[in-house]
């Protein structure tokens, strides 16, 4: 025996389904009615599977407006359920996607902002600045990037276009002549 949210569950998948016919058929009263339910629902999907993410009001517009341009399509001797989650799936992965590209494409930006790894001002502000200004620039970059900014070190290497080892190498040296750096300083 169905239980009382699979019933409800089957009604609106029916519903919908008979709003859409309807609306395939030119009412435009059962259409407004459809979107309607559909908005919410949609919403509370996407809020329940996604959070409070930015992007959820714009992915419930986009998969109204997909529903809107893909009606013709919604064959009625089927479920509407699976077509309509089938937009929502795809809407959401494109969401989702430009979240990622936006957020990169803004990465990208800030790391433009940033000061260029030769300014001085740069090592003036970080401890033992004097240390690290005496390292070749190669060694400068490499510590700069890692261990001042916080770059991993494929990011780093990836940002100078050189192979993570290569990174690596840097790094190890750039430490080893600190440390003598340092200990010449402490005598």
């Amino acid at each position: 025996m169905p239980t009382p949210e699979q019933r409800d569950y089957a009604a609106d998948d029916v519903r919908w389904g008979v709003l859409m016919s309807s609306a395939q058929a030119g009412n435009e009263a059962d259409y407004r009615q459809l979107l309607s339910e559909l908005s919410t629902v949609v919403n509370r999907y996407l809020v329940s599977r996604f959070g409070g993410y930015e992007f959820t009001e714009d992915c419930v517009q986009e998969v109204l407006i997909a529903v809107h341009e893909a009606r013709h399509t919604y064959d009625p001797r089927k479920q509407f359920r699976p077509w309509l989650f089938a937009i929502v799936r795809h809407k959401t992965i494109d969401a989702i996607r430009r979240q990622k590209a936006r957020e990169n494409q803004q990465a990208q930006h800030c790391l433009a902002e940033e000061p260029s790894v030769s300014d001085a001002s740069l090592y003036a502000e970080v401890s033992g600045g004097r240390l690290i200004a005496a390292l070749s620039p190669a060694h400068r970059e490499a510590i700069t990037l890692t261990k001042i900014l916080g770059y991993t070190a494929a990011e780093a290497a990836s940002r100078l276009e050189i192979s993570e080892s290569a990174m690596k190498v840097r790094i190890h040296r750039a430490i080893a002549r600190l440390r003598k750096l340092m200990e010449k300083e402490a005598l």
